[in-house]
């Protein structure tokens, strides 16, 4: 039997706010990304304070796992007014790693904070191995390719280069180049380059006739309407022994104004399935529950991307029609009362007695949980949880871990 060799990629999740990041690391990640108020390509994002950064690598790194903090704007001269310090600031509290796009940053970090590892962000457009050589001689640790890069590309610069290769696994992609896109800019004066994008391609959109002033014709797609400038979601789930295989050293999942649901969730199922692809590579198949897991959060259909290298941007095979049931996150788990046999739940959106939810957990298959019983904090039983953020207790004769969630399938 042909046994195969595969170096442990890493998983890298996003982390938009303390309680993604405490979810990312708890699900699974082994290193999360985040950025600060300025400087990072997420201003819809809530984003790190310096003193709250402290405590999320203090956190992190308590449990073994990597904090990368992103400083990837394509910077105007204004915007290097206070960045060394908090450049050094980062070095200081002792991140993993400084993602950055502008070569003027590059040179800045070099300078401010030798002692750094800066990794390229995928703003930078590494097609090649040409441009992944010329940033290996600079000194970046690592390069977070292009989208655009097909399956043979990566496996190609990886044999030209010695760098560390990170590639995006899962998660919103732009139409633009690697992410560059100067419509939201154009549109509503808001620069996704600087980290304050509308979205503009998530609009609705009609054709118009240069003679018929007035007149809009739709671009008919399906019924839930025509988004003629939005990307379906990257999904590369069965491609991950492969990616492996080429040399991709980290696989990274895009999503830092996504929903903490949106990171546990799917945190969780790559962790699965690498940990899977590990113990065997050469028999790795995609689970079916996996795929099930990716369809309960929010998702434009999915997309393997151009890593078939035709140049096609399309879903193959089995990422295609998987979202099929919506999922509405009601509750996280604060903690299990074993004296009392109950576990305390935040409420996140109203739920009821009697009903039967699921129970996401960090480890272990989902759940069904019966809500016999709900109490609020005074200990009067209640029919309902209607209050935003309200805490309630709900039996349970088995430990349950913090960070768990309560979620309501939706038909």
């Amino acid at each position: 039997m042909l046994v195969i060799m595969l170096n442990r990629p890493e998983l890298l999740a996003p982390a938009g706010n303390m309680e993604k990041l405490k979810v990312a690391v708890v699900y699974g990640a082994d290193a999360v990304y985040l950025g600060g108020h300025r400087y990072g390509l997420r201003a819809g994002s809530d984003n790190f304070t310096l003193e709250e950064m402290a405590g999320a690598v203090a956190f992190a790194h308590e449990r073994k796992v990597k904090v990368y903090v992103t400083v990837n704007i394509f910077a105007h001269n204004r915007d290097f007014r206070g960045l060394g310090e908090y450049v050094g600031a980062l070095e200081e509290m002792g991140v993993d790693g400084i993602i950055v796009a502008d070569p003027g940053i590059f040179h800045l970090v070099r300078t401010e904070a030798p002692g750094l590892p800066v990794h390229l962000s995928t703003q930078a457009n590494t097609t090649n191995a040409s441009a992944a050589a010329f940033w290996e001689v600079q000194g970046v640790s690592r390069i977070v390719l292009a989208r655009e890069n097909s399956l043979d590309e990566i496996r190609e610069i990886r044999e030209k280069v010695g760098v560390g290769l990170e590639v995006f696994i899962h998660g919103a992609m732009c139409i633009s180049y690697s992410g560059r896109c100067l419509l939201s800019k154009y549109m509503t004066g808001r620069d996704a380059n600087l980290g304050d994008c509308s979205h503009s391609c998530r609009w609705r959109y009609h054709l118009t006739e240069e003679k018929r002033p007035g007149q809009f014709f739709p671009v008919m797609e399906d019924g839930r309407g025509t988004y003629i400038l939005s990307s379906r979601d990257l999904c590369l789930l069965s491609h991950l022994s492969e990616l492996a295989g080429a040399g991709v050293n980290s696989f990274k999942i895009e999503g830092r104004i996504k929903s903490v649901h949106y990171v546990a969730t799917v945190v969780k199922v790559y962790r699965e399935a690498i940990d899977r692809m590990m113990e065997n590579p050469g028999e790795f198949q995609v689970d079916s529950r996996w795929l099930q897991e990716l369809g309960k959060v929010s998702n434009r259909d999915y997309t393997t991307g151009f890593l078939s290298g035709d140049g096609v941007l399309s879903g193959h095979g089995d990422v295609q029609g998987i979202y099929n049931r919506n999922c509405s996150f009601v509750g996280m788990v604060r903690r299990y009362h074993p004296d009392r046999g109950i576990m305390e739940v935040e409420q996140r959106n109203r739920f009821f007695r009697g009903e039967t939810l699921e129970l996401l957990r960090p480890s272990g298959p989902v759940e069904s949980l019966c809500v016999s019983h709900l109490t609020d904090q005074e200990g009067n039983a209640v029919d309902s949880a209607p209050h935003p953020c309200q805490i309630l207790y709900i039996p349970s004769e088995t430990p349950v871990e913090e960070y768990s969630m309560l979620r309501r399938l939706e038909e």
